[in-house]
């Protein structure tokens, strides 16, 4: 059986993001094809965390959903995706033919997560079929536990922003605990080099400070995918969630990441910090489709 495994799995970026912070993984399972446990993986999830580029090349960070078995892979190469972004998503006319897209699959309930980037190959009017790339797990560190069920929801108005963010998207950066981030590894983000990634913590883990956001950056597997892409492309976008209300709060931005940190306000768990300035956003009142039963373990 052939293992997959990409032999020089890292780019610039992420060489240097691995040296600046002291060291790189032991070993890396970066594979250019899904192992079986994978494609297994994916059918039982209700949603799927995706990354695209807008026609500048910006990072777009969005969640698309359906029944268990909307996502399934048709061989080891590919994945397909039964859904679209909402009519109201600015990220849907984005998701075309021969667009790079990175993709987290996520289960709340377990703090299992698998990640897989590529190339969509196809797109019709029920989803695309996504060529894989790279395809590799993640540690379960930082996911708050989740028992995510669908939930009945009449959506509601879309508030479009500039960086001067709304009251109503403030105070959910504010109690967000389960954030996803988009980012590029360049100019190649159109047709491959997208990422997201999640990112968890308490609620306040989120700085706001006018237009910028701090985020911790906790100790993980060392790949440094995101720290990585920013120092090469610092365009960023994010993707929040209010479980409760379903409101969902997407952003883009400009990141710089921060190796020492003196500040007193930093998070005590954090190795470093980035920051993220707000540009633009989208507040999509009541468009998740699933809610939770809250376990209060984060670990």
């Amino acid at each position: 059986m052939m293992d997959d495994r990409i032999a020089a799995p890292f780019h610039a970026g992420e060489l240097r993001a691995q040296q600046l912070a002291g060291g790189g993984p032991a070993g890396a399972p970066i594979r250019s094809r899904m192992p079986e446990q994978h494609r297994q993986f994916f059918p039982l999830l209700r949603f799927l965390c995706v990354a695209v580029a807008d026609a500048s090349g910006w990072p777009l960070a969005t969640l698309v959903h359906g029944a268990p078995g909307f996502l399934h892979s048709p061989d080891p190469g590919q994945l397909r995706i039964d859904a679209l972004p909402d009519e109201d998503d600015p990220a849907r006319a984005f998701v075309t033919a021969g667009a790079g897209i990175g993709m987290l699959g996520i289960d709340l309930a377990t703090r299992r997560r698998n990640r897989a980037n590529g190339v969509i190959a196809q797109r019709d009017g029920a989803g695309v079929l996504v060529n894989v790339d790279e395809s590799f797990g993640n540690c379960p560190k930082y996911i708050r536990v989740r028992q995510l069920h669908p939930v009945a929801r009449r959506a509601g108005t879309v508030t479009a922003f500039g960086a001067e963010v709304s009251l109503d998207a403030a105070a959910l950066i504010a109690r967000c605990e389960t954030m996803f981030v988009a980012t590029s590894s360049g100019a190649s983000a159109q047709a491959g080099g997208l990422d997201i990634s999640h990112r968890g913590g308490d609620a306040g883990f989120l700085r706001l400070d006018g237009s910028v956001i701090t985020v911790p950056d906790y100790w993980g597997n060392r790949y440094f995918n995101t720290l990585g892409n920013l120092l090469l492309e610092p365009r960023a976008a994010l993707v929040l969630v209010d479980f409760g209300s379903g409101d969902i709060l997407q952003l883009q931005g400009v990141a710089e990441v921060h190796w020492q940190v003196d500040d007193d306000s930093k998070d005590v768990r954090a190795e470093r910090e980035w920051t993220f300035r707000i540009e633009r956003g989208w507040l999509r009142q009541g468009s998740f489709p699933l809610g939770e039963n809250l376990s209060p373990s984060l670990i």
